[in-house]
């Protein structure tokens, strides 16, 4: 995450102020925030089974709780960046992160059903004012060329929540229950956000960039939409990120069920087992694809989407296999590979998003970028893979979950078409937006 020799000497001035220690330190306190993040938005994933027994109900209804929460996180997400965009983005932060908390605390008190839905819709509520502002903030501490490597540091919150998520999480359910988990997850949030407000500073906007504050107005909601669909390598990055959202969230929400009814294991050894895999594999695809990308893309810009392209290839046949194999053990193994290159598009996507958008963009396009893909991905994977388990339950019985994951597992090698494909014109939409 250090700056590099060619780093320009007037960006280089420019974030100086800030000292190298501070900004370290603001991107650490960042990636705690979106690991809590996580731990609130996954948690769910582990108390599935203790849920649907206790309030009766199915698959379908049991994916509908990540739709909700998906199409609420995903479409707030846009007029909350822009809000971010014109206002203080370190506050906007502090304030999600207290809502998404104590909503997560709060659920468990739910005495039905449709009081948990609402819940978790406002879990996603507060959960969608936390990445976007964050993903603009880190933009405008480190310059491009460190950017990839430091957006790839704070998505390593995905697999530090999720490890902390399955691995607490199903300890917890297994000797508490799931409405103390909920508790114990949500409430260290609001503590987090004391000292997001008081320790954390609001950078200047533009400084990595070379470009003074001020000189760039922000534009309206339409503007950024029409600009970034115009650049064609941000439409395939956002269709690839969706896809392969899709198959990565409906795993991380049902594989943990996957687990339970095809092999027996309790809920305690599952979240270890997945923790351990997803938060270190997940954690390595994560940051190594963000730090090769910065090292490789010195050289050519498009191994930012080579990169994710080649992983989802690789890991396809994994994916098939896991889904096949009647050996848990076996199982545990298969998954590594898909648990570590579905991680990887998520620090070159947003590190080339922020260099597609134009500089008083970007908190804006990283919203539409995660409305896109959460729409899709957080929003209908879970819910598909729910209703698919309905449907085979009639023929398959407890290993409906199983059959529902393998159909959806061939959209990842979709996704992996789309990164190749905004390679072919990165360069040229790049220069675009520096127009």
């Amino acid at each position: 995450m250090s700056e590099r020799a060619d780093t320009p000497p007037g960006v280089a001035a420019n974030i100086a102020h800030l000292g190298k220690g501070y900004r370290i330190y603001a991107l650490v306190i960042l990636t705690i925030v979106y690991v809590l993040n996580y731990v609130d938005r996954q948690i769910l994933a582990i108390l599935l089974p203790g849920i649907k027994a206790e309030l009766d109900l199915n698959d379908t209804q049991l994916g509908f709780l990540f739709m909700t929460f998906g199409i609420f996180y995903a479409t707030l997400g846009i007029p909350i960046a822009m809000l971010a965009d014109r206002t203080n983005r370190r506050n906007v932060v502090a304030a999600a992160l207290t809502i998404f908390s104590l909503m997560t605390a709060a659920c468990a008190f739910v005495a039905n059903y449709i009081q948990l839905v609402i819940l978790r819709v406002l879990v996603g509520v507060g959960e969608a004012g936390s990445s976007p502002p964050s993903h603009s903030m880190i933009a405008d501490m480190f310059p491009p060329k460190a950017r990839a490597t430091a957006l790839a540091f704070f998505s390593l919150g995905v697999n530090i929540g999720l490890l902390i998520g399955l691995f607490a999480g199903g300890w917890l359910a297994e000797n508490y229950g799931w409405r103390t988990t909920f508790i114990i997850v949500g409430l260290p949030g609001v503590l987090m956000a004391l000292v997001v407000l008081f320790t954390v500073k609001e950078p200047e906007r533009g400084a990595s960039d070379g470009v003074a504050p001020g000189t760039e107005e922000t534009p309206a909601i339409g503007e950024v939409v029409s600009f970034l669909w115009s650049q064609k390598a941000f439409r395939h990055i956002a269709l690839g990120s969706a896809l392969i959202a899709f198959v990565g969230y409906a795993g991380v929400a049902w594989v943990p069920t996957f687990l339970a009814r095809s092999f027996d294991m309790k809920l305690g050894e599952i979240g270890m087992m997945l923790g351990l895999v997803i938060g270190f594999a997940g954690g390595a695809g994560t940051f190594g694809a963000g730090f090769f990308a910065d090292k490789l893309g010195h050289k050519d810009v498009r191994w930012n989407m080579w990169l994710v392209a080649l992983a989802g290839v690789v890991a396809f046949p994994f994916g098939v296999a896991l889904y096949l194999t009647d050996s848990k053990t076996a199982a545990i193994l298969l998954f590594i590979a898909p648990a570590a290159a579905g991680a990887i598009f998520t620090g070159p996507a947003i590190a080339m998003t922020q260099g597609l958008a134009k500089l008083r963009m970007r908190a804006t396009a990283s919203a539409i970028l995660f409305f896109i893909l959460n729409l899709i991905g957080l929003g209908a994977g879970p819910q598909v893979v729910g209703m698919l388990s309905d449907f085979f339950a009639a023929s398959a019985g407890e290993e409906s979950v199983r059959y529902a994951l393998l159909a959806i597992t061939p959209l990842g090698l979709w996704g992996a078409l789309h990164f190749f494909l905004a390679a072919k014109t990165l360069e040229e939409d790049l220069a675009r937006a520096k127009a």
